[in-house]
């Protein structure tokens, strides 16, 4: 680090550093390379300000001011550290501008990219790519894809003059594929989505919750809704035009009672959530389901060992695809199922939720005494892992 002319040292009353700046200061003293583009650090005795990453000797807390951006803490009177270079676009940031170049091929391509073609636009090889592109948006390039063409296809739904039209439209290859995701990408047969969910009677809120608003909705067999995200309304929006043509109830206390449990299941999670259901998927997607559904809360078992145990061992494709197409979150724990090796992988409603749900999982299930393996079809799970 550079040590030319200083920076006044604070003043004697500075306030107590706040949560955000507390996480910040132990970002640069791990020098987390994933908090590098988030905001930068400047240490007043040399003038300087790095990455969170920056290899240089560590500074003393007392010394150091952070800015969410370079160009303030320039602004400060600071210089680029020499060393890490924060002035220059960091790795993370380089990663983001690449993963959105990919995603606007898909999206606006005259033909699907495949994932090798989307790797050497971006000078890496295919499997370095499809792990920074599941990193940064928590889908593989293959799954943003299918979520898109499930975008597109509840849109011609709407216009297109037939269900077949729709999903070429949408750009799907076939109608046998089509109709294999159907269920669970719309809820509905493809036909009744088409009418607008006309003859359906639906409730549902929208509520906060400490993973951020949720929206649990409801036919008057059982939950056929249950997600994450960021804006109410947004949410709120994306039922009503899910079903634009049903008759939207209003809640009475049995569904808010549902509706008092999945919240208190998210944040304290004991025990099996359950509720009555009303989703629809392939004979296969269900048995992933009731699979998922029968793991203990805090364990967690790769899709290979699912797809073993459901007899189908060369199916951990379809397993995984069971659990990212699952429309009810919590409900059915699709966030405990993860790679061969433990890590985490995709969750529709993002990866940070995924694991906060574990986390919580793992601390109730310590509070009780350890639970029997898990039986999936009647057979003994040989390798539930206990979340950390």
């Amino acid at each position: 680090m550079d040590t030319e002319s200083a920076v006044p040292p604070p003043h004697a009353d500075e306030p107590e550093a706040d949560p955000l700046t507390e996480r910040r200061w132990q970002a640069v003293v791990r020098r987390d390379p994933q908090a590098d583009g988030e905001f930068v650090y400047a240490v007043r005795t040399t003038g300087v300000y790095c990455h969170p990453s920056c290899p240089s000797r560590a500074a003393k807390r007392e010394n150091v001011a952070f800015f969410d951006t370079a160009t303030l803490a320039a602004a400060a009177g600071y210089r680029p550290c020499q060393r890490c270079r924060p002035d220059a676009p960091s790795l993370q940031q380089r990663r983001h501008a690449l993963v959105r170049q990919a995603c606007e091929a898909i999206e606006h391509g005259p033909a699907t990219p495949t994932l090798a073609q989307l790797a050497r636009q971006a000078g890496m090889s295919p499997y370095h790519f499809q792990r920074i592109f599941k990193a940064v948006t928590g889908l593989s390039p293959k799954a943003y894809h299918q979520a898109l063409q499930a975008k597109r296809v509840t849109s011609a739904l709407q216009s297109a003059p037939s269900v077949t039209a729709a999903i070429y439209d949408a750009g799907f290859n076939s109608t046998g594929r089509f109709y294999e995701n159907a269920p669970a990408l719309l809820g509905m047969a493809p036909g009744r989505y088409r009418q607008g969910g006309a003859g359906e009677h639906i409730r549902y809120a929208v509520e906060r919750c400490t993973l951020g608003w949720i929206v649990v909705a409801a036919t008057r067999k059982g939950i056929c809704a249950i997600e994450f995200g960021d804006e109410p309304q947004a949410l709120a929006d994306r039922v009503r035009a899910r079903f634009p043509q049903a008759a939207f109830e209003p809640a009475d206390d049995a569904f808010r009672r549902w509706v008092v449990r999945v919240l208190r299941h998210i944040e304290q999670p004991r025990g099996v959530l359950d509720l009555p259901l009303d989703v629809q998927g392939t004979v296969l997607q269900h048995r992933v389901w009731q699979a998922l559904q029968a793991i203990p809360a805090g364990q967690t078992v790769s899709y290979g060992e699912l797809a073993e145990r459901l007899g189908q061992p060369k199916a951990h494709r379809a397993v995984a695809h069971a659990c990212a197409v699952n429309p009810v979150a919590v409900a059915i724990p699709c966030h405990r199922a993860v790679r061969a090796d433990g890590s985490l992988a995709g969750y529709r409603w993002g990866l940070e939720r995924k694991a906060e749900l574990l986390k919580r999982e793992a601390a109730a299930s310590l509070l009780k005494e350890p639970s029997a393996d898990a039986v999936i079809d009647g057979k003994p799970s040989k390798r539930h892992r206990r979340t950390r």
